[in-house]
């Protein structure tokens, strides 16, 4: 049984958890936590689901995801999954996120992280990844196309990697 810290629409923590899966009350929010590794190329990691997993089964998705599970910071949400998913150990203790995108029942922490990796030297969660591939901006918004990547908008894929050396709105020039 996971359980959630529940959350305020301004983003303080309530005294309240929730259990995954239960009904979300009105005001109730939670956290999740997306990371994007990108290698000096400029291509993304991404991880293939495992077909048995519920939820975009067989999907292709940005590198880590997951929510925060109770007494998580966004920061120790993030590390958990990664070292989880794909047993890479980063500390990301000084590091903010880059974006935050809000939906209906919570928000959506993303970071952005630049570092070369062996693929065949990680450690991928049987129960989560099946492989992990680097990918371009347009190989990505081709799988988009082919629908074999899970549904994000192109616009927000694109973003990703204009953001990956930043943080902002503005561009650096």
């Amino acid at each position: 049984m996971e359980l959630w810290d529940v959350y305020h629409m301004d983003r303080t923590k309530s005294d309240q958890t929730m259990v995954r899966g239960s009904a979300f009350k009105s005001g109730e929010y939670h956290l999740a936590v997306h990371a994007c590794i990108f290698n000096t190329k400029g291509e993304m990691l991404i991880q293939q689901r495992q077909p048995f997993k519920s939820g975009w089964s067989n999907m292709w998705d940005v590198t880590v995801g997951g929510s925060a599970i109770s007494g998580d910071t966004s920061q120790t949400a993030m590390e958990r999954e990664l070292f989880e998913e794909i047993g890479l150990k980063i500390d990301l203790q000084n590091v903010r996120p880059h974006l935050t995108v809000n939906f209906d029942v919570g928000f959506d922490d993303i970071y952005l992280i630049e570092k070369d990796l062996d693929i065949e030297t990680l450690t991928l969660q049987y129960e989560e990844v099946q492989r992990v591939k680097w990918a371009s901006v347009d190989e990505i918004c081709q799988m988009l196309d082919e629908g074999v990547f899970i549904p994000y908008y192109k616009n927000l894929i694109r973003l990703l990697f204009d953001m990956r050396k930043q943080y902002g709105a503005h561009q650096v020039t």
